[in-house]
């Protein structure tokens, strides 16, 4: 997996004049940044002071960078919307599907470090148009698996469900893959060394997708009671998505009428989209932050998707574990160490008490170079 290096040119010193938290229990009185890495012992000479909270840089796990409501984005809008993110402090982001080739990302040292999923799958009519990777025949996804998880870095992105328009007013989700072709397809990703991850709504998309033992869901809202156990159990990942799953009453007034099932459907999981992540942290789900950031929702909005999950219930501690070293982590960057390369938002006051401190970092340090 490619997460991105700095330059090897010499940089400003900086100094964190802390607090600096590197994780749950580990908070260090202060810090500074010598030639880009992170060290603990005070160097000599001229320093740059940064005062405030500092933190490891946040990560976006469902971001498509070069993906707009039209579908792929030139590559100068890709990188418009790649600063937004990084000046919101996202200084690592998986892009979750993506229509645009993003390698270059990875050669643009002001531009946050990039886990790239390659295009979505979906079949013809099954997903949004120009969003993703269209296959002709349901028995291609293995081979498309194969080819976008040599193509990534390391992850691969199936849209596991979607509005099965063709049944009239009682069309509602339903799965795109019968269970058989889901779990040659992960394995086939499994076998290449890299990790599947899905687009799900559905209740009904979910049993296939767990007996293909899928490692992430996207969304996940219709886990039932047994399967939030099951997830928990085995350690598969779920992304909520809260800002993108507040538009679903907005999505089931643009159905009413023409697919009132649907639309009904949609509305109940946007009623209970608190409880339902709720009872997903209290049965201890590994829970990602994602802003589905591209398409419908803009850049930049961590801080906002944060803030839902702790209305939701999710304390500020684990919030910020999970948008910042705990997912690092899940996605194989290094953690936050001496001599490590240095990935660090700096903060007002601790995010960990109060995650509104998030939408407005003092300083934004990537690759060990202050880029605001």
């Amino acid at each position: 997996m490619t997460l991105g290096s700095g330059e090897a040119s010499r940089v400003e010193t900086l100094h964190l004049a802390g607090p600096v938290r590197l994780g749950e229990d580990d908070v260090r009185a202060e810090a500074w940044v010598v030639d880009g890495r992170l060290t603990f012992e005070q160097p000599s000479g001229d320093v740059t002071r940064v005062e405030g909270w500092a933190v490891p840089g946040l990560v976006d796990v469902h971001c498509h960078v070069g993906l707009d409501s039209a579908g792929a984005t030139s590559r100068e809008v890709a990188r418009t919307q790649a600063l937004a993110d990084r000046d919101a402090g996202v200084l690592l982001v998986r892009d979750a599907g993506s229509p645009l080739d993003t390698t270059w990302v990875h050669d643009e040292p002001d531009l946050p470090r990039l886990v790239r999923c390659g295009s979505h799958l979906a079949l013809p009519k099954r997903y949004l148009r120009d969003y993703g990777r269209e296959l002709a025949e349901v028995a291609e996804l293995p081979d498309a698996v194969a080819q976008e998880a040599a193509r990534g870095d390391g992850w691969v992105k199936i849209v596991a469900d979607w509005i099965e328009r063709s049944e009239g007013a009682s069309a509602d989700l339903r799965p795109l893959w019968p269970g058989d072709v889901l779990a040659a397809a992960v394995a086939r990703a499994h076998d290449a060394g890299a990790r599947v991850t899905a687009h799900t709504f559905s209740e009904e998309a979910l049993p296939g997708l767990l007996a293909a033992d899928i490692d992430c869901l996207e969304h996940g809202t219709g886990l039932t009671p047994s399967m939030i156990d099951e997830v928990a159990a085995r350690g598969i990942a779920v992304t909520p998505t809260l800002l993108q799953v507040e538009r679903f009453e907005a999505i089931a007034q643009q159905a009413d009428g023409r697919y009132p099932v649907y639309a009904a459907h949609m509305r109940r999981m946007h009623a209970r989209r608190h409880a339902h992540v709720r009872d997903l942290f209290e049965a201890g789900v590994r829970l990602l932050v994602g802003t589905d950031a591209g398409g419908t929702i803009g850049h930049g909005q961590i801080a906002a998707e944060c803030a839902e999950l702790v209305a939701a219930g999710v304390p500020p501690l684990e919030v910020l574990a999970a948008a910042s070293w705990r997912t690092r982590d899940y996605l194989g960057a290094p953690l936050l160490d001496e001599g490590v390369e240095a990935d660090v938002v700096v903060y007002p006051a601790d995010p960990a008490l109060d995650v509104a401190v998030l939408a407005a970092p003092s300083a934004v340090i990537l690759r060990g170079r202050r880029v605001r």
